[in-house]
């Protein structure tokens, strides 16, 4: 204390007292709102820091922002019209509980889960449409990442109802090399891949028993295919150890299950009886009465385990910064510590005090200063590093977010909603055009949020599949950015973008043909950047429009797709 108290830089002293608050989270400190506690976190230490800071961005930008992050989509013209016109100090806030509130944001950590998970890995033995129902009802219901996990570690396929959350471990079938590495970078976040036959040769902490220590909760499960049905669960036996030796000191050793350098689980002492299910000369799935996989969820989301829950506050931190506190958010060691350790550590223990509520820390960090910060630098301020968190980062748009936001800025989801709602209450009236409650009950069955989400979603899913495929990467994602041939031609000339480019029904092209010039241009800043023009894009677009005499609807159709296919449009920022 005595060195803190003398200590030559003021900034260090609040630095450190600010880490010592924070860690013993007394219960003045405590009561003060998250988001606040953590903006001072972020720039202790750094006496420029507010110099060199962002400032808030817009009103407009936010509000993109926020609808990419929590729904997964642009917001349409309307949405970002009504938000720029609401006087309210509080509409933040009001607008973030929204979006947390609505089915497009189980859908949205569907998409994000999903794909942090299984890495748009193929289907092997569950079908996706089931797992992403599984993580959407999860997401809509709230449901702890703790349970999640559980649920996910412990399902074995054999059950229809927990089926679903087995598709984790049955699409890597219970292959050690994927599961074991898998394990340690989607829940500890440590990649110890290079620690499967000796101890990292450039990381000093990723040593070799630690890889093998989660290969031992699973070392005695098997991928088991039914003679009958053909439909595959895990199995496991009751005995197997899991030896290894260095090749590069040919020394050996061997590990009962383990996390990383938490105490090791040993088995019980054996009863008489091994088995539940025991092994026979007909083919059966064997169930062991002690079940080593059984312990993976109980260690991976035991309170000891806080590589668990630093883990998971990293992701969701990278999921709205755009980068991790640690980053890559799978490669946590000495070599790469945290930017910022005691707001990592802040995170995860008020997501862990709040039992693993996810959408309470999303909320907190989106009502964060921090998160608030435009992505434009301040002058002389070019230099500030990316781990700083001083100005937003651009964030690429995944294939999922650039196909509904496309569909939203040309209104196909509008329009295909339209019909959606026609269709249902054609229907309804064609069955008893004679029971008036019927019809009032279809009405309010077409109103209702969740029923058009999910029929929209249903109705546009080829397009988002085709996004995916052409945008989409296979394997270990990251934020970086890579442009390919065929995406750029897909956006040039793809057939799908040009059927939504086209002048008819509802969509956007088709509206701005109705609208005066000042009107068109307004409308069409709004629907694809959800923000209005400046004065120098003002001039630009109808400078371009009045070389465009002899064809106004080409030329709008131009114009829509120049913008979307912009950087602008291409990134969230």
């Amino acid at each position: 204390m005595t060195r803190l108290m003398h200590s030559s830089n003021p900034w260090t002293t609040i630095c450190v007292a600010v880490a010592i608050i924070i860690a013993a989270a007394g219960s003045t400190y405590a009561e003060v709102p998250l988001h606040q506690r953590i903006d001072a976190a972020i720039g202790c230490g750094e006496a420029t820091f507010e110099q060199h800071a962002a400032d808030d961005a817009g009103d407009a930008a936010f509000a993109r922002r926020v609808y990419l992050d929590f729904t997964g989509m642009i917001p349409s013209s309307t949405q970002a019209r009504q938000f720029l016109a609401d006087p309210s100090p509080d509409k933040r806030a009001r607008l973030i509980d929204a979006l947390l509130r609505s089915p497009r944001y189980a859908r949205r950590m569907q998409y994000v889960f999903d794909t942090m998970l299984m890495e748009r890995r193929p289907d092997k033995h569950v079908k996706a449409d089931v797992w992403h129902e599984y993580l959407r009802k999860s997401f809509s219901a709230n449901k702890p990442w703790n349970q999640l996990v559980t649920e996910m570690l412990t399902a074995d396929g054999a059950d229809e109802a927990s089926r679903p959350a087995a598709k984790f471990l049955l699409d890597r079938e219970l292959k050690t090399d994927p599961v074991a590495r898998d394990l340690g970078r989607v829940f500890l976040g440590r990649d110890l891949q290079c620690a499967q036959c000796h101890d990292h040769p450039h990381i000093d902490d990723y040593l070799q028993r630690h890889y093998h220590g989660l290969a031992a909760f699973l070392n005695r499960s098997y991928l088991f295919v039914d003679p009958k049905s053909k439909q595959s669960s895990i199995g496991e036996k009751a005995e197997g150890v899991v030896k290894f030796t260095s090749v590069f000191t040919s020394e050996g050793g061997e590990t009962p299950p383990r996390m990383l350098d938490l105490p090791a689980i040993d088995d019980p002492p054996p009863g008489k009886e091994l088995y539940a299910v025991k092994p026979e000369k007909k083919k059966v799935r064997t169930v062991p009465i002690y079940s080593r996989r059984l312990q993976l969820a109980v260690a991976m989301t035991d309170p000891s385990n806080v590589a668990f829950r630093q883990n998971i506050a990293n992701r969701l931190w990278a999921l709205l910064m755009g980068r991790g506190i640690v980053e890559p958010v799978d490669m946590w060691h000495e070599g790469n510590p945290p930017s910022h350790p005691a707001l990592l550590d802040l995170l995860a223990n008020e997501l862990h005090e709040h039992d693993y509520d996810m959408r309470f820390l999303l909320r907190e960090v989106a009502l964060s200063k921090t998160y608030q910060r435009s992505s434009q630098y301040k002058a002389g301020a070019e230099n500030v590093q990316d781990d700083q968190f001083a100005v937003a980062l651009l964030k690429p748009l995944t294939p999922e977010q650039l196909a509904w936001s496309m569909m939203q800025a040309t209104a196909l989801t509008d329009a295909t909603l339209a019909d959606l709602k026609a269709k249902q209450l054609a229907s309804t009236a064609t069955k008893d055009t004679a029971d008036e409650v019927a019809a009032a009950d279809a009405t309010t069955v077409v109103d209702d949020p969740v029923w058009q989400e999910q029929a929209l979603h249903d109705a546009l899913k080829r397009h988002v599949d085709t996004f995916v495929t052409i945008f989409g990467v296979t394997g270990i994602q990251t934020s970086r950015f890579d442009a390919s041939a065929n995406q750029a031609l897909f956006l040039r000339n793809g057939a799908v973008l040009q059927s939504w480019l086209q002048p008819n029904g509802q969509r956007l092209t088709s509206h701005l043909k109705t609208l005066e010039r000042p009107q068109l241009i307004d409308e069409l800043f709004f629907a694809v950047f959800s923000r209005p023009p400046t004065a120098e894009e003002i001039e630009q677009v109808t400078r371009f429009l009045e070389t465009q005499q002899e064809n106004q609807d080409r030329a709008v159709g131009q114009l829509v797709w120049a913008a979307l296919s912009s950087a602008e449009f291409r990134f969230n920022h």
